[in-house]
C-alpha cells in the first residue's frame, strides 16, 4: 500500500515538472521570441535613419531628420520651419511616412 502511494506521489512531481517546462516553452514562443524580434527590427530601423526621413518620437513629436552623425547617439530633427530639436535615437519610435500610408 505504501509503495503504491509513493509511486503516485513520484508521478505527480514528474507531471509538475513537465507542466513547468511546457509553460516556459509557451512563454518563449508567445512572449520572449516576438519581443526579441521586434527589438531587433527597431534597432535596425534606428541604425538606418538618414537625412530627410520623416519620424515620430516617443513623445509624439513629428519631424524630419536634418542631421545624422555616425557614432552619435542623437539626431537633429526639424519640427517646423527653423525649429530644430536634438533627440536621442532611442526615442524615435516610428517612420511617419509609413504611418501616413496606413491611415
Amino acid at each position: 500500500m505504501i509503495n503504491l502511494l509513493q509511486a503516485q506521489a513520484g508521478g505527480g512531481m514528474g507531471t509538475f515538472w513537465i507542466m513547468m517546462i511546457l509553460m516556459v516553452v509557451v512563454m518563449y514562443f508567445f512572449m520572449w521570441r516576438p519581443e526579441s524580434k521586434r527589438r531587433k527590427q527597431m534597432q535596425q530601423f534606428r541604425d538606418n535613419l538618414k537625412k530627410g526621413d520623416k519620424i515620430i518620437t516617443a513623445g509624439g513629436i513629428y519631424g524630419t531628420i536634418k542631421e545624422v552623425k555616425e557614432g552619435d547617439p542623437t539626431v537633429l530633427i526639424e519640427v517646423d520651419s527653423d525649429v530644430t530639436l536634438r533627440v536621442d535615437k532611442g526615442m524615435i519610435v516610428a517612420d511617419a511616412s509609413t504611418m501616413a500610408q496606413q491611415k
